[in-house]
Order: structure tokens, then sequence, then C-alpha cells
């Protein structure tokens, strides 16, 4: 009896071990309180914050955002003025008329060069209500024939008050080297009783608003005429007139 109340510690031959009452750990773990294994997270490497700090690029990008912004900004200020004052003055390009036009003198010289005198009455109208016309120095009237220009006078200077009309006088003189061609074309041309010609108009004048005189712009124009003839000391028939006028900054 004493035999069989015997704990059996190692197992008999030929008899199995039996199971183990403990979870197998594996080396190098750790057991909770009850036994259990306790298992390390998986180690996590740190990695170190990388801060940027502000630089001369940043600081150059505001200043160029702040600089675009101001010029947009006084881009539409000055949009809207110009809009305003607009509106307001309602602004007309003053347009010219060709009245009369005589050729003092247009002959061949000794050395074969063409000379070329005309006078020239135009009409200058300034058809605005509230705005004035200096015309400024260094204004131009021309003669031309086929791109070739005949002769040339200067306009003078003189203020034109709202809606005003002045009739100007203007003595124009040139010559033209080799000009033995160009006055066989015109005697042809002569013939046929229909001389084309180009008078052309370069004007710089500055806006009188109020009591405001503002910048210089140049009025550009060009007429073309045709008349009947090119007899010297005599009244010369405009035949028709077309006329043409832009400004230019």
């Amino acid at each position: 009896m004493a035999d069989h109340q015997r704990l059996r510690i190692y197992p008999m031959e030929g008899e199995a071990p039996p199971p183990p009452t403990t979870p197998l750990v594996p080396p190098g773990s750790l057991r909770s309180e009850k036994g259990v294994p306790l298992h390390h997270p998986p180690l996590l490497r740190s990695v170190p914050a990388v801060y940027s700090k502000p630089g001369k690029r940043s600081c150059c990008c505001k200043c160029m955002c702040w600089t675009i912004s101001l010029f947009v900004l006084l881009l539409i200020i000055l949009a809207a003025i110009v809009g305003i004052l607009y509106l307001v003055f309602k602004p007309k390009l003053p347009d010219y008329s060709v009245d009369t036009l005589r050729i003092s003198d247009l002959r061949l010289n000794f050395d074969m060069s063409l000379y070329a005198k005309f006078d020239v009455k135009i009409t200058a109208n300034n058809p605005n209500k509230k705005i004035g016309i200096y015309y400024e120095k260094g204004g131009k009237l021309s003669v031309w024939y086929t791109n070739t220009r005949l002769c040339e006078g200067s306009l003078p200077q003189f203020y034109q008050g709202h809606q005003n009309k002045t009739v100007l006088d203007v003595s124009l003189s040139g010559q033209v080297q080799s000009g033995s061609t160009l006055m066989e074309a015109l005697q042809q041309q002569q013939q046929t009783g229909r001389i084309p010609l180009d008078l052309k108009v370069h004007a710089p004048i500055a806006i009188k608003l109020g009591r405001l005189k503002l910048m210089k712009i140049r009025v550009l124009g060009e007429c073309l005429l045709v008349v009947d003839s090119l007899s010297s000391n005599n009244l010369i028939s405009i035949k028709a007139s077309n006329c043409k006028f832009r400004m230019k900054l």
C-alpha cells in the first residue's frame, strides 16, 4: 500500500514523460507573478526631429509677394482714376481739315535736285467741352508723294480752348536729291488731272483738365489728298480728302 502511495517523480521505464504543467518560456523572457511570460514590445528606433529655420529665401518670397500686391493695387487705383476722368471729361481727339493748298515753287535745280515750296491752310478743331489743348514745340506738317517727302513745315505753338476752331497758315519747303525722275512722274500724273498727295501731321500736345496741365501726347494724322494740278502760283483744287488721326504716348 505504501508503495502505491509513493509519488513517482521520474517516469518508469517505457513510459512517456507527463506533459508540462507550466508554459514553456523562451530564454531571456520575463514572467509575471502568475507565471505568465511577458514579451517585450519591439524596440523602436528614435529618429531625431528636424526643425527648419526661416532663411533668406522665405524673407525674399514675402517681400516679393508684398511688392507684387502693392503694384497690383496701384494699377487698380490708377485705372479707377483714369476711368473716372474719362467719364467726367469724355475726351476726344482733335481733328484737322485742309482748306487750301498753293504751290509757290516747284522746280529742278542745276544739281538735278527737286525744290518744292507749298503754302497750306488747315483748320485745327478741338471738339472737347471741358478739355483745352496746348500745342507744344516740335509740331510738323509735311507733304509726301509716293513715299517721298516733298516739303515740310513747323506748326506754331498756341493754346486752343474748349470747342474751338483755329485756322493755321503753314509754309512748307523741301529739297529732294535726284529729283529728275520724281519730276517726270509728277508731270505724267498731272496730265491725268488727279495727283495723289499725302499730308501728314505730327503734333505734340498737352491736355489741360481744369487748371491741371497733364503729360504730353502725340497726335499723328494723315490726310490723303487728290489735287488737279501742281502749277506754281495757282490755287490748287482739292478734289478729294480723307483724314485719319490717332494718339500716341
